[in-house]
């Protein structure tokens, strides 16, 4: 039966790409008007190749900016940045509109629920609180906890040895099937595609069910109890 659902984070509660996309947009317009002399488009294409060169969550990425078009850092414009970029993210980040109530819904059914996230321990954190949504959780493992990114399969083992739970009793929900689904198959924890969050087209999941909403996972939870009672 299942005891618990694990979740990734990033667009599987929340739309990270867009949040992230605002942001960083609001970051550029800021270190333009600051002095930074290069077209927005040039920013725009500098910027975004430092971030598929070094990491989404690189932390240090508009100080590498400001070298790659300066060739030094201003740190007028590089604080103006900053703190746009946190405004502007601070101001839109909300979890899906499904989010809260699905999570009300499985705690009733008294379910332990956990976050599973290659993000940075801080940065998860930040985003959880900041949506107000932190308390669901009695599980929250990230990137430093294991220092392995999902796909090794350590991080659910992270989360299973904090639950106190086998793999055939939780069931994991994630957007990226090469890091959620195959580290999550590869302890034998039943998966569950989230295709709302996918950021491109995936045509196999390998996943053991897909769903078009996180509300949907509410029924695949009821679907697996129904067939273990059928069973007894």
């Amino acid at each position: 039966m299942i005891k618990a659902v694990l979740f990734d984070l990033d667009n599987t509660l929340i739309d990270f790409m867009k949040v992230k996309k605002s942001s960083v947009d609001a970051a550029i317009n800021a270190m333009l008007a600051a002095g930074v002399k290069v077209k927005k488009k040039k920013a725009e294409k500098i910027l975004y190749s430092l971030y598929k060169k070094h990491g989404i969550e690189h932390q240090q990425i508009f100080q590498k900016f400001l070298r790659a078009v300066l060739g030094k850092i201003s740190y007028k414009a590089l604080a103006e940045g900053i703190v746009a970029y946190r405004k502007k993210q601070s101001g839109i980040l909300q979890p899906y509109s499904d989010v809260v109530p699905t999570l009300r819904k499985l705690r009733q059914q008294r379910l332990k629920l956990a976050i599973v996230s290659d993000a940075p321990r801080m940065r998860a954190w930040l985003r959880l609180v900041e949506m107000g949504i932190q308390n669901y959780f009695d599980a929250v493992v990230c990137f430093e906890d294991t220092g392995r990114y999902k796909h090794t399969g350590l991080p659910f083992k992270r989360a299973l040895k904090l639950l106190k739970l086998k793999p055939e009793q939780c069931l994991m929900v994630g957007d990226w099937p090469e890091r959620d689904i195959v580290g999550a198959k590869k302890l034998g924890i039943r998966t569950v595609f989230a295709r709302y969050g996918a950021t491109k087209a995936i045509m196999k999941s390998g996943a053991d069910f897909e769903v078009d909403s996180v509300k949907d996972v509410v029924a695949v939870v009821n679907r697996q109890k129904s067939k273990k009672t059928q069973n007894i």
